[in-house]
C-alpha cells in the first residue's frame, strides 16, 4: 500500500481555525463523478445538488468536554482525556459494578494509587496502566462522571486546532452538531465530532424536507483513532481502531425499504459510511427486518437495548472496496496520509471517477477552501 497517494501539501491559509458563521455558509465543493463536473457554491444550497429521490443518515452522537484538568493531592495539575467512546473491563480483583471505571489519557507522570481532583473534590483514583493510557475508578456513578465533564471539562479538539482564538463556552457550542443526542444516561459519548455534520441547519433541513428528502439518525461514538496515522498493524489486518455504533431497528428497516425503492442513500460524513457499510457486512439485506439480535459488550451492559443493534466496528475501507449501501457521501476535507482520505477515495474508485481524491483537494486549495474539522465540505454524487 503506497501511502504517498495519499499526501498532498496544505498551505497555512487554507487551515480553518474556527467554523463559517453561520455554520451552512461554509463553502460547498460539489463533484458530479459520472460527468466529471464540480461546482462551487455554500452549504446552504445543498438541496439543489441531490436527487428527489434521495434520503439522509446523519450520526447525532454527541461529544462530551472530555478534557480536564485536574489537581494531584499535592497541588500538581494533571491534564486528563477521557476515553468517554471506550468501555472498560472489570479488573478480576475488582469489587465494584463495571460502571466505575475509565480509561484515560495523561499529560504528565501519574502513579498507581494517585487521586485526581475534580474542581469540586470529586475524586478518580489510578489503578491501572498500560503506557500512557490509565485505568481509573471513580467512586460515583458514569451518569455524575458525564455531568462532571459537562461542568468542568474543554472539548477535545484535534491537536492543529490548538491555536483557535475560540474560547471554552464557543467551542462546546460549535464543535458540536446542532442535534447532537445528550450523553446523560448513555454508557458511552464520543471524542470527537462527526464534522461533515456541523454544517447542517434546520433552515437547511427544512429546504431539504421541501424537496421530499428525509433524514434518519445513527450513532457511532467517535474515538481518538479518528486521528490516528495508518500503521503497519492496520495495512496487515486490514482493521482499524473499534468504534461503537448503535442503530435503533427500525430506522434500519426503513433504509433497508428506501433502498429496495432504489433510493439515493447519502452518508453525512465518513463516520456513517463506516456504521452503515459494517452493519451491512452483518445483516441478510434480501429482508427487511434484521434477524441480528442487538450485541452487548458484555452479558449484563445494554441489555435494555432490545430495540437496537448495538455492535462495535473496526472496518478499514480503503481502494478498492465494493459499498453495499452508500450512494452519495458528504464529508469534509482530510489529514494527508489519512484512514478518512483513503475511505472516500475508495468511494471515489467505486463511482468510477475519473479524478482522484488528492486531485479534487488541489482543486479546492487553489480556489481557497478551507480544511479539516472546521472547514468546508465536498458532496461527492
Amino acid at each position: 500500500m503506497d501511502l504517498d497517494r495519499y499526501d498532498y501539501f496544505l498551505p497555512k491559509k487554507n487551515l480553518a481555525l474556527e467554523p463559517a458563521v453561520p455554520r451552512d455558509s461554509s463553502k460547498l465543493f460539489v463533484y458530479n463523478s459520472k460527468t466529471d463536473e464540480f461546482f462551487f457554491d455554500h452549504f446552504y444550497n445543498l438541496d439543489k445538488y441531490l436527487p428527489k429521490d434521495s434520503f439522509l443518515v446523519l450520526n447525532n452522537t454527541k461529544v462530551l468536554p472530555a478534557r480536564v484538568a485536574m489537581k494531584k493531592e499535592n497541588g500538581g495539575k494533571v491534564i486528563v482525556l477521557f476515553l468517554v467512546n471506550t468501555p472498560t473491563v472489570i479488573p478480576s480483583k475488582a469489587k465494584r459494578r463495571e460502571e466505575s471505571y475509565i480509561f484515560s489519557m495523561v499529560d504528565r507522570k501519574v502513579n498507581i494509587n494517585d487521586k485526581l481532583f475534580f474542581e469540586d473534590g470529586n475524586y478518580i483514583t489510578a489503578i491501572g496502566q498500560n503506557e500512557n493510557i490509565f485505568d481509573f475508578e471513580y467512586n460515583f456513578s458514569k451518569e455524575k462522571l458525564f455531568i462532571l465533564l459537562q461542568k468542568f471539562g474543554n472539548m477535545p479538539i484535534p491537536p492543529y486546532l490548538k491555536k483557535t482564538s475560540l474560547k471554552r463556552d464557543e467551542l462546546l457550542e460549535k464543535y458540536q452538531t446542532t442535534f447532537a443526542r445528550a450523553p446523560v444516561g448513555a454508557r458511552l459519548a464520543s471524542a470527537a465530532a462527526p464534522t461533515a455534520s456541523l454544517h447542517f441547519t434546520d433552515s437547511v433541513f427544512n429546504r431539504l424536507k421541501k424537496k421530499g428528502i428525509e433524514k434518519y439518525f445513527i450513532t457511532l461514538h467517535v474515538g481518538m483513532g479518528t486521528f490516528a496515522p495508518i500503521t503497519d498493524k492496520n495495512i496487515k489486518e486490514k482493521k482499524l481502531h473499534n468504534e461503537f455504533f448503535e442503530i435503533d431497528r427500525n430506522t434500519w428497516k426503513q433504509i433497508e425499504i428506501n433502498k429496495k425503492k432504489e433510493k439515493n442513500l447519502v452518508a453525512v460524513g465518513t463516520t456513517v459510511v463506516r456504521t452503515l457499510e459494517s452493519n451491512a457486512r452483518h445483516s441478510d439485506f434480501s429482508s427487511t427486518s434484521p434477524q441480528r439480535g442487538p450485541k452487548s459488550l458484555t452479558q449484563n451492559q445494554m441489555s435494555s437495548l432490545t430495540d437496537s443493534i448495538y455492535d462495535k466496528t473496526n472496518l478499514f475501507i480503503f481502494p478498492p472496496y465494493d459499498f453495499k449501501l452508500v450512494d452519495i457521501m458528504i464529508t469534509n476535507f482530510h489529514l494527508p496520509k489519512s484512514s478518512l482520505i483513503m475511505l472516500v477515495e475508495a468511494f471515489l474508485q467505486h463511482k468510477r471517477s475519473k479524478k482522484s481524491l488528492v486531485e479534487l483537494y488541489n482543486i479546492a486549495i487553489r480556489n481557497n477552501f478551507r480544511f479539516y474539522s472546521f472547514g468546508d465540505v465536498m458532496v461527492i454524487v
